[in-house]
């Protein structure tokens, strides 16, 4: 029998051959990066130089330099504070959606809107909306008397850091009320039947059976808008480049900025690799939360 042959009878071997070009797309795009960011790391490449091992100097600088210290609380922040109006917002949005409702498909429809457009324009959008000349919100504020001049946005660290939030979380809404929709979509109506029979109210329904069945769900979709959120990039390069005085800058943006426009490829990549842990303990998070709602379910797996 031929290896052809062997190959198509074989459970096993049609899987990996059906992997195989997932696997080599994954080793050239996503392992090898990232081997090749980790060695950089330990290195003092340049731009143009490939450098020499230099062990945890860079990491050593990295720890001692109030710039990166910064842009990790900014990271942090922006990561926590966007992600739980996220959640929030976008549990709500679910729930509303999940409602009977005049024009429904329609409005699920239009609910994705902010997800579709491509990141730079819409950090492009938000731009000209946080203009300190000539802003729409405050515009509009003046117009109905709560402000008397116009907000700097984004020339304001504190504003700069909550307009970039606030530009995000518009941003990731849909994301998470789209899939957190699919997960009430899933549970049956009859348990909510009982539950109204037994006298429950609709906070107690809410309480007791639709958050208990949606936990899964939210701890995958909240895993990942966290990591989206963590290595955020393109919005606020576009938006802010960083500034004012480093007040947005990410772990991601302050990387790049470090290894290109800096030329500094070693300490750049020095600090990408410092978000993985970060990112791992996210992921870990959301798996052990996983394992110990299946458990109080009753699952074996």
């Amino acid at each position: 029998m031929s290896l052809l042959a062997r190959l198509q009878n074989s459970r096993n071997g049609l899987g990996i051959a059906f992997m195989l070009p997932a696997a080599v797309l994954l080793i050239l795009f996503l392992t090898y990066p990232l081997g090749l960011g980790v060695w950089l790391g330990f290195t003092d490449a340049k731009i143009g130089r490939a450098g020499v091992f230099v062990g945890l100097e860079n990491y050593e600088f990295l720890y001692s330099d109030p710039v990166t210290r910064q842009a990790l609380f900014n990271t942090l922040f922006y990561t926590i504070v966007a992600s739980i109006f996220k959640f929030l917002l976008g549990l709500w949005l679910a729930l509303l959606l999940n409602k009977a409702m005049p024009l429904k498909t329609f409005m699920r429809a239009v609910v994705l809107l902010p997800w579709i457009v491509p990141t730079a324009l819409s950090a492009i959008a938000f731009w000209w909306l946080y203009d300190a000349q000539f802003s729409v919100f405050s515009w509009f504020l003046m117009k109905i008397g709560v402000i008397d001049h116009y907000i700097d946005f984004l020339g304001d660290p504190w504003n700069a850091r909550f307009a970039t939030i606030a530009a995000n979380v518009w941003r990731g809404i849909p994301f998470v009320a789209i899939s957190l929709l699919a997960g009430l979509q899933t549970i049956s109506p009859s348990l909510y039947e009982a539950a109204a029979i037994d006298g429950a109210t609709p906070w107690q329904r809410f309480r007791f059976v639709t958050l208990p069945l949606l936990t899964p769900i939210i701890a995958v979709v909240m895993t990942f808008s966290v990591l989206f959120t963590f290595t955020d990039f393109q919005l606020i390069y576009v938006l802010t480049r960083g500034g004012p005085l480093n007040a947005t800058h990410l772990m991601a943006t302050l990387s790049f900025q470090r290894a290109i426009p800096g030329g500094a490829m070693g300490e750049g990549a020095a600090l990408a690799t410092a978000m993985v842990p970060f990112l791992l303990g996210a992921i870990l998070f959301s798996y052990f939360g996983l394992q110990r709602r299946a458990w109080q379910q009753g699952s074996d797996r």
